[in-house]
This record gives structure tokens, C-alpha cells and sequence, in this order.
């Protein structure tokens, strides 16, 4: 089976290749470049990368890779969201280290059920040891807590608080695209060791749940991007799905 699931994870990439990247990333690449510089020189985040490192299981398709680049893209919408309202560089600065620290952690009970409420528990616990403030802290573990689609949320006191959440909560669905047939959907059918012929059953039904995240981006730009992103997966997702039923049909 695991022979199986490498070839259909091969073709699923070659197919990734043949589409362009999500515009997102041109269109904003500077605030992606300046994101990046803020994750692996400011010494908040090296050191919480280490910890996350250590301590996210990764073979669930959530680990390590998938908490860097939500913590990216997270912080380049912080970057873009603040520009847009005129926050100064300084102001700017805080939010991203903010926003990326709720991003690296975001995961780190993804094995859980509740895994987000859970999450925000034990960030909680996490940041004890980090120089934030109390609202900081609270921003922080509650855009984990929110983090995840079609469940309640709990409302921050401050605009720049919701900001925080929903930055986190577009740069996570941002990886429904194209990351969803690179990594994420072959690291959770080997977690769950799942039949091949169960795993074309359902394939419809993940359709479906991919389509319906492309209206719940929550920043402006999340709204504007997003949807692309959500687009990308679903095209990518039908060829593959014919490709299965073509070239592994014998094998179903």
C-alpha cells in the first residue's frame, strides 16, 4: 500500500508543478521576504522554533514544515493588513512576532481532539517563559484557539487582537491549495493507515470540505487571495482524482 500511495504522491506533484503559484506570492513579495527575515533572526522566534521543533509530532501532515509556512504567510499578513491601515513600522514589528508565535504553535496538539482549544492551553503554558505582555500572551492563544473552520469563536477585546486571529486562521487555510496533494493529505493517509480503496471512497467528501473554506478568509486580503489558493487545490484535486481512476484503477 505504501508503494501505492508513493506513486500516487509522485503524480500529485508532477500535476502541482504544471499550475502557478498562488498570486499571493508575487503580488506581495516583499512582505513574504520581510515575514521570513522576521522568523529566523529575532531571537523570540528562533527560540520558539526550537521548541515547536522538539515538541510537534510530525508525521500527522501538520508538523514542523506546515507550522513554518502558516507563520510565514501569517506574518506577511500582519505586514500587508497594517501597511493598509497605517501602523507604524514599530507597531508592525510587535504584530509579526506576535502572529508568528501563534503560527509555529498553532499545531502543537494536532493529535488531540479539540486540538485547538487544547493548543491554546498549553501556549498558554509555552509563553510563560517569553518576555510578552499579558495581552500579547492572550492574542496569542486566542488566534490558536480560533484557528479552525466551521467551529465557534471567541471574540478579542481589541481590533488588533481579531487581527491576529484572522491572520493566523487565512495563513492556515492558505495550505487547502496546493500544499494540501505536495504533503498534507499523503502525511495523513500514511498517519491513518488508510486503504487506498477507502481513501478514493472518500475523496468526494474532501472535495467538498476544500470547497467550502474558499468563503471563510477572514482578513481583506485573506478574502482576496484566498479563494485562489482554495481554487488551485480544487483543480489540482479533480486531475488527480481522474488520473487515480485511470492509471491506478487496476490497482483500486
Amino acid at each position: 500500500m505504501e508503494i501505492i500511495y508513493t506513486r500516487i504522491r509522485q503524480r500529485a506533484r508532477q500535476i502541482v508543478s504544471q499550475y502557478p503559484s498562488p498570486d499571493f506570492y508575487q503580488d506581495h513579495s516583499h512582505a513574504n521576504e520581510l515575514s521570513l527575515q522576521y522568523l529566523e533572526t529575532n531571537p523570540l522566534t528562533e527560540k520558539l522554533r526550537s521548541f515547536v521543533a522538539e515538541h510537534l509530532e510530525d508525521d500527522f501532515g501538520h508538523g514542523i514544515k506546515h507550522a513554518l509556512k502558516v507563520a510565514i504567510d501569517a506574518g506577511a499578513l500582519m505586514i500587508i493588513e497594517n501597511k493598509l491601515a497605517g501602523r507604524s513600522d514599530n507597531f508592525i514589528n510587535q504584530r509579526v512576532i506576535i502572529v508568528q508565535c501563534a503560527g509555529l504553535l498553532h499545531d502543537i496538539q494536532r493529535r488531540h481532539e479539540e486540538h485547538a482549544v487544547k493548543g491554546a492551553v498549553y501556549a498558554r503554558q509555552v509563553l510563560k517563559v517569553f518576555p510578552f505582555k499579558s495581552h500579547e500572551v492572550d492574542d496569542i492563544c486566542r488566534a490558536i484557539r480560533n484557528h479552525e473552520a466551521f467551529k465557534k469563536t471567541v471574540k478579542a477585546s481589541t481590533p488588533e487582537g481579531a487581527l491576529v486571529s484572522d491572520c493566523l486562521y487565512d495563513a492556515d487555510k492558505f495550505r487547502w491549495g496546493p500544499d494540501n496533494f505536495t504533503d498534507t493529505v499523503w502525511a495523513m493517509v500514511s498517519f491513518f493507515n488508510i486503504p487506498v480503496a477507502q481513501f478514493v471512497d472518500l475523496y468526494p467528501v474532501g472535495m467538498e470540505k476544500l470547497a467550502k473554506i474558499k468563503h471563510t478568509f477572514r482578513t481583506d486580503t485573506g478574502k482576496k487571495y484566498g479563494p485562489q489558493f482554495v481554487d488551485l487545490g480544487l483543480a489540482i484535486g479533480e486531475t488527480l482524482f481522474d488520473v487515480i481512476q485511470t492509471e491506478f484503477a487496476d490497482l483500486l
